[in-house]
Parts: C-alpha cells; sequence; structure tokens
C-alpha cells in the first residue's frame, strides 16, 4: 500500500504559529493554514503534488485559490495527524514518519509552494507549538495525495 501525505486544510482570516513565546510565523487576512502530516512512504514528488494542490485549491472567498489572488499559507508539521485511537485510550503515532523523513518532505512542500509564487509562512519542526487561528466559514477540507 502506498503511504497518503495527509494536510488539513483550513481556510483563515489571521493565523499565527508562536514557540516559546515567539511569534515564528504567521499570516494576516485571508488565507491558508495547512497542517502537515507525513508517513513512512512518502516522498519528494508526493510533497510537489501537496503543493501544487494547495496553491489551486479553490477555497478563499468567491471560489478563488491562493495563486488566484496571491493568499499567503501557514504550512506546520503535524505528525498527530497519522495518530490512531481505533484500539485503546492512547493513539499510536506508529503511521507517522520519524522526523528525519518527515522535516525534509514538509520542507519540500514549503519549497515548493515558494517556488509557485507562494508567500509561505512556517512553524517549527518538533517544537512545542501554540497555533492561534480565525477559521473562516468554518471551512475545512482534509487532503490526502
Amino acid at each position: 500500500m502506498m503511504g497518503v501525505m495527509r494536510a488539513v486544510v483550513q481556510r483563515v482570516d489571521g493565523a499565527s504559529v508562536v514557540v516559546d513565546g515567539e511569534t515564528v510565523g504567521a499570516l494576516d487576512g485571508e488565507g491558508l493554514c495547512v497542517l502537515v502530516g507525513v508517513t513512512h512512504e512518502d516522498t519528494k514528488e508526493k510533497a510537489a503534488q501537496l503543493a501544487r494542490k494547495l496553491w489551486s485549491l479553490r477555497m478563499l472567498s468567491d471560489e478563488k485559490s491562493c495563486s488566484d489572488v496571491g493568499a499567503p499559507l501557514l504550512v506546520i508539521s503535524q505528525f498527530t495527524l497519522y495518530g490512531d485511537a481505533r484500539k485503546g485510550r492512547r493513539p499510536t503515532w506508529n503511521a507517522a514518519a520519524p522526523g528525519s523523513v518527515a522535516e525534509p518532505l514538509v520542507d519540500e512542500v514549503v519549497a515548493q509552494l515558494r517556488g509557485l509564487g507562494a508567500t509561505v509562512a512556517t512553524g517549527r519542526f518538533g517544537a512545542q507549538m501554540r497555533v492561534s487561528l480565525t477559521n473562516d466559514g468554518p471551512f475545512t477540507v482534509l487532503l490526502e495525495i
């Protein structure tokens, strides 16, 4: 079975990530907040495919995409998207790729987005982050690439 790169995509009216009291990434106004999960079999090609989808996804007001209006994205690594809580009361993280695999692939999503012309803010990989956002709609989509 092929791995599936996951992203939870939220249309936002402002979002930020704080680490140790410092804002490390933020976007003002309309844009997308993207939580990215990586599994063991994910590849740079999947990262590029996810970036293209995020850039062209028509989630903004008037069915526009980030590419249509130059809206920014806030991309945050989130290994917990691969949490499995089907058994017991404590999730397992076996499907989540280790940091040595996940970090370069999340970085690749960001690099590909920037290569397409996107303004991209990020969280800090592996850090304890506080994410604040105003979900506009609410409008949230789960992507699996």
